[in-house]
Parts: C-alpha cells; structure tokens; sequence
C-alpha cells in the first residue's frame, strides 16, 4: 500500500486544476496511484489499493441505501447468450455496436451460440425473472447486483470517466402496477441524491432524458448529472422506467388478485461507482492534489510522528497509542513510520488526499496534546490528547460538508437563459449550462436537437424535474410554441 520512493516528484503535486484540467486529471491519476494505464487494452484499467479501497466505501454506502430500501444482493453470470440479448429489439438496437462478443474457446472451437459480455444484464436477468416471479405474492421483486459491465466505447477512452469495463451496481425491480414502477423511478433519485450528494459530496441536477437519450427499450429514463471542472457535465447514476415492454419480451407474467394472468411492470438503476470515482476527484481536488471525503476515504487519520535521536521511541509509541485509540473508535487510521522527513510525508499524503492528518513531536509528547492538520482547508490546530477522538469526529463532519459546499458553490450562475443557437454557443463556451424553450423531447423535437449538436456541439440534456420549470416563448430553432424547457451543455 504505501509505495512511497524518495521522488520529490513523487511527493510534490502541483498542477493548475482550473486552467488545465486534463493535465491534472491524467497526472493525479498516475501520481496518486489510482489505476494504471500500461496495462496494454485500451478502455481497460488495473485500480491499485487507493482507489479500489475508495471505491469499496462507496460501494457500502449505497449497498446500504439499497437494502434499507428493502433491495436484496444477487449475482448473474458475465456471459449473455445471444438469443437472449436479442429477445428484446429496441434494447439489442441500442447497445448491439458496443457488446464485445466470445465465439470461440480452446484452440478454435467454435461455440455453438456467440456469447455476450454483459453491457448491462437486463437479458441475462430476465429470463430468471420469467421463472421466479408467478404471482402477486411474489411483488415487489427488488433485487441487486454489485458487477463489472464491458462496453466497446468508441470514444477516447479515460480511467473512471469512461473506458470498457466499469465497475457499477444495477438494480432490476418487478412490480404488479406501473404505478409502483413509476414510484420505484422517484426512490432510485432519492437514493441517489442520498449517495452522491450526502455521501460522496457531489451537487446534481437531475433529469427526464430525451426520447432520442433514453435507455433503449425504455419508456423514460431519468439521470443525474454532475459540472465537471472543465465546465462539462457528466451523467452518475441514472434510473429507467421499463414499462412492461421487457416483461413482453422475456414473458415475466404474474397471477394477480383477480386470478388473471398479467405482464409485470419493471424499472432498472445503474450507478457506476467508478465513473462517479472519477468524478468526485475531479470536482474536490486541487492543484495539490485529491481531496478526499472523510466518509470515503480510505485513510482517514494519517499519523506523522516527528522525531529524532533519544526521542524517537518515546515519540513512536506516544503515535502508536494515537493509532489504537483512534482504531479502537472505528476510524481508518495509518502510522507513517518511513523513513522520509516529515515535510515529504506531508507533501505525499496531502497529494493522495487525506482528510486529517496529525501530527506529533516530542513537545507535544510532554504536554500530552498533538497537532490537526485538515486537508480541505490546509489549516492546523494544537488539542490535548484527551480531545482527540471528540474533535477528529467532528472535524471528519465539517470537512465533509465544507467539501459539499465548495462543489455546490460552482453551480452558482451555472444555468443561464438563452432564446438563440448564438447564446447557446456562447454559454457552452463559458462553461455554462443553457436554459433553452424548446419544442418537445418526444422523437419529433429530433431535428432541433441535431441542429442544436451541429451548431453548438452541445447535448440536450433533458428537462428537469428537481425544480418547477415552465416553459415561455417559441423554440429555439423551430419557431415553434415552446412545450418543454431543455438544458443544454457539452458533456462526457
């Protein structure tokens, strides 16, 4: 875990965030060993301990929002036979260019069926679902899955925020009414806002997608998207509103009330926790390095013991008292024991962003007191020992929500109106969000939307439901009365 190297490289991380946004994402990645580029696959990426213990939190996180919620874990197999991939025709159409396919095993022998790696497992999944679920006893069915998915993205490709295996949960819901379905889509957003905003940190603004933007084989799909520092967004976690269209397809009938035979209705959800990873580094670093969420990270306490000669013993145990007692509390601590000097050790664990750091010397070692250092504000403050677990408790809660306030502070001015293709540009270019009248997000407010992507190279986004919108005037590039207000902005 602690690889450190004597590398003032490898210690220092400054690079302006702000002005140079890929540069510091690439770089970050690679210094604070959060995956590994070489592996030699494009789009698929090892994650050292670092990201992979970061990862694993946030996963808990959400495994617990879901079970609260009455959602059960299960695990389905990587490979989708074809057969069932193509059951439903609108889903195969939608996600048929990126399945990466096995048609051989051994030495060239041919299976007898081609087989999919997983793009998302609804065709895996429901076909059991057929089986298991026959009657109104058997509703909700709210089940689980915490898995890698593979996409052939045709896009540049880059670790968390887009490559070919990423790691998510999915969630895939069987209800008896669409009207339990629907309600099941507003709990999915509430989770999210629960995980991404409480949890990890991270403001949303969430959406109804586009008919043209939608899941394929989907009645609606709505999404949460977050503002990157680059001025782009990028969807977290999204939610879709199956109907019975799946239940058709996969023949998931139920024995109601009524003795009648019925389709199911079903919704499914996919956070992707790497790619909302990828995204709560970017927003919270800065040009130092990460800085993580207390809740999150996988240290959160580092102890820098400072000493030399006679005293280095007494300091050393004074530090591992500090350890076990922090331990003992349930906090994730680590003792830096190396070898470096304790400004390296600063440098180095400020970059990999740890939240609090403490630090002890042989002055404080006689008072009984230590020093608190706090990464998101890079402010220190001398306690007595006999404070510690009472402030680093209540220190994890301020950085946490300091964190919060600082992404959401970005989203201040954010939005702006505009009623011409020209003001649409001219926010895009600024970073910023368009707020646009629109004609409709049914399939035929299409040709506006591509006029718009030509134009602007922006992405209609959705309309949103977090807020009351009502749309005013004519649509932006039709003339038309306006039905919808639509957010528009260049994206992931």
């Amino acid at each position: 875990m602690n690889s450190q190297k004597k590398d003032t490289k490898t210690a220092i991380f400054d690079i302006d965030k702000e002005n140079d946004f890929p540069d510091w994402y690439t770089n970050i990645v690679r210094v604070a060993e959060l995956a590994d580029v070489r592996y030699g696959v494009k789009g698929f990426t090892p994650f050292p301990p670092w990201s992979t213990m970061s990862m694993n939190l946030m996963f808990d996180i959400l495994e617990d929002a879901l079970q609260r919620k009455d959602h059960l874990p299960m695990i389905f197999p990587t490979v989708i036979p074809e057969a069932n991939l193509r059951k439903e025709a609108q889903h195969v159409a939608g996600f048929t260019p990126q399945v990466f396919w096995i048609s051989e095993i051994g030495e060239g022998e041919k299976l007898e069926e081609r087989l999919a790696l997983r793009p998302t497992s609804e065709t895996a999944i429901y076909p059991m679902y057929s089986l298991w679920v026959r009657s109104w006893r058997d509703l909700p069915m709210k089940r689980y899955q915490r898995v890698s998915v593979f996409r052939s993205e045709i896009k540049s490709t880059r670790p968390f925020l887009r490559g070919r295996e990423f790691l998510w949960i999915e969630s895939h819901n069987v209800y008896a009414s669409h009207e339990e379905a629907k309600a099941q889509v507003m709990e999915d957003l509430e989770i999210t806002q629960e995980v991404c905003t409480d949890n990890y940190g991270l403001p949303v603004m969430i959406f109804r997608r586009t008919q043209w933007d939608k899941f394929p084989g989907a009645l609606n799909t709505y999404a949460a998207d977050t503002l990157m520092p680059d001025g782009k967004v990028i969807q977290l976690p999204s939610t879709h509103d199956l109907g019975d269209n799946f239940a058709k397809a996969f023949d998931i009938k139920f024995l109601n009330k009524e003795n009648e035979t019925v389709h199911a209705w079903q919704t499914c959800y996919g956070p992707a926790i790497s790619r909302i990873f990828g995204a709560m580094i970017s927003i919270h670093g800065d040009n130092k390095g990460l800085r993580l969420p207390f809740k999150v990270a996988p240290y959160q306490v580092v102890i820098v013991p400072i000493f030399k000669g006679k005293d280095a013993d007494a300091v050393l145990k004074y530090c591992l008292d500090i350890k076990k007692t922090l331990q003992n509390a349930s906090f994730r601590v680590h003792l830096d024991k190396s070898e470096e000097t304790p400004g390296w050790k600063y440098n180095y664990w400020e970059m990999k962003g740890v939240p609090i750091r403490i630090e002890a010397g042989p002055r404080d070692l006689k008072q009984n007191k230590i020093v608190l250092f706090r990464r998101d504000t890079m402010e220190r403050e001398t306690i007595d020992l006999k404070e510690m677990k009472k402030r680093v408790t209540a220190l994890g809660k301020e950085i946490d929500e300091n964190l919060h306030s600082m992404a959401a502070a970005k989203f201040e001015g954010l939005v702006v109106n505009a009623e011409r293709l020209g003001e649409i540009d001219d926010a895009l270019e600024k970073g910023k969000i368009a707020r646009v009248p629109f004609c409709s997000i049914e399939m035929d407010g299409y040709p506006c939307a591509e006029d718009i992507e030509k134009n602007t190279r922006g992405e209609i986004r959705g309309i949103r439901i977090d807020i009351d919108d009502k749309p005013e005037g004519l649509c932006v590039v039709c003339g038309k009365v306006a039905e919808e207000v639509v957010y528009i902005a260049r994206s992931y």
